[in-house]
């Protein structure tokens, strides 16, 4: 697995677990970056992804409920939730990665850990996404 896509997958997975919990992602991303769990620290990638993603929670989470017609967020799965909020970061403001490699990227991290329906439902929102992405920041 290419270095990242691990830091894809582990901003998710912090996404995700802050959510489960019901405690602020910030406040887990810190508690992380000063005392790991595990023995390899967190990528950097990683940690700019989620700060990202907390920077732009606002715009990030509108985009989403806007262009997901018919799926209010609390109806989509959480782990998609997550992958749609990197996917978003990275399309909106990240330049140094192709549109379309974070939509793959979104794509195939909810292919191992999500529904089956997943990855149909992620490319679409975030292919439509960076498609209007123009007009939205």
């Amino acid at each position: 697995m290419a270095a990242r896509t691990r830091a894809r997958k582990r901003a998710l997975e912090l996404l995700f677990e802050a959510e489960q919990r019901g405690v602020n992602v910030g406040e887990l991303l810190e508690s992380r970056l000063e005392t790991p769990t595990t023995q390899h620290a967190l990528p950097d990638y990683t940690v700019e992804i989620v700060r990202g993603v907390i920077a732009h929670w606002g715009q990030i989470e509108e985009i989403l409920a806007t262009w997901s017609q018919g799926w209010s967020l609390e109806r989509m799965a959480a782990v998609d939730r997550a992958a749609l909020r990197v996917g978003s970061w990275e399309i909106l403001w990240n330049d140094e990665v192709p549109d379309m490699v974070a939509v793959a990227e979104a794509v195939e991290l909810v292919g191992r850990m999500s529904t089956d329906e997943s990855p149909g439902f992620v490319n679409g929102l975030l292919a439509r996404i960076a498609e209007v992405k123009h007009t939205l920041v």
